[in-house]
């Protein structure tokens, strides 16, 4: 079988490089290649390269929505799609057979896009084209032209509700089995959301998971410090009870986010 020749199609150097760096973790015998620019740019790369095999397309792009690349270029590529949309916006993908990623994206989820890649492998390119129902999915994202990030939660205590704003949150954890957020004036309020959930409608450039215990505001962070076999460890702001360890695997990830 000839080597997968893979294309990541971003408007983000940072995003690109780290989805890069964990599909040949995933995948070292693959080929990969990230492509940056405009809409034309690609558009003409296409023309003049050989198309790869996959495509891992960034639904908006600096210039467009990544549709307009697919009506221009028409790649004979396999397709899956990174996106800052949520759960609502990208319904049309999975109905249409067409799997995508949620930024930022999760090892675990990109090996399930890649594994059910290589189950389609064997249908022909323009057969699969047939199935993302590009109308379908223009008519998704035309209704929901950028993504809405959660901006506050309200809050039952005390036989009456509350409001709190995410603005003032410094960062979440969990601990036995219960989500709280502290603020920055370092009061406890309990989300009534697992972090994964809380992950998938925070903004991204404010909030980071560091862990399966955190996630924290970019505002939070004091210092980052070497910590042993490659690990960092977080102060943040106000302090928590005992020390924040985020593994090798993450800083990586972590870092990329901080200087972006």
């Amino acid at each position: 079988m000839n080597k997968i020749k893979a294309v990541i199609i971003e408007d983000e150097y940072p995003a690109a490089r780290l989805l890069d760096s964990m599909i040949k973790s995933v995948r070292p015998e693959w080929e990969t290649e990230i492509l940056l620019g405009n809409i034309e740019e690609v558009v003409e790369w296409f023309k003049v390269n050989e198309h790869p095999d996959i495509i891992f397309l960034d639904i908006q792009l600096t210039d467009g929505n990544s549709f307009m690349f697919i009506e221009q270029a028409n790649p004979r590529s396999l397709i899956i799609f990174t996106t800052a949309y949520d759960e609502y916006a990208v319904r049309a993908f999975s109905v249409n057979s067409i799997d995508y990623l949620l930024k930022p994206v999760h090892k675990e989820r990109l090996v399930e896009a890649i594994e059910k890649y290589e189950r389609l492998i064997w249908k022909n390119s323009s057969e699969y084209m047939e199935l993302l129902g590009l109308p379908e999915i223009m008519h998704a994202l035309s209704v929901r032209k950028e993504k809405k990030y959660r901006t506050r939660f309200l809050i039952s205590g005390n036989e009456k509700f509350y409001t709190l704003l995410v603005s003032d949150i410094a960062y979440f954890y969990s601990e036995n089995k219960t989500t709280f957020a502290v603020t920055k004036t370092n009061k406890n309020h309990i989300i009534d959301l697992p972090l994964n959930k809380l992950e998938e409608q925070l903004d991204e450039d404010c909030f980071f998971r560091v862990n399966r215990q955190f996630i924290f505001s970019i505002d939070s962070i004091r210092k980052l410090e070497s910590y042993f076999l490659g690990k960092t460890v977080i102060t943040v702001e106000p302090p928590f009870n005992s020390q924040i360890i985020v593994s090798r695997e993450k800083v990586a990830a972590l870092k990329c986010w901080f200087d972006y």
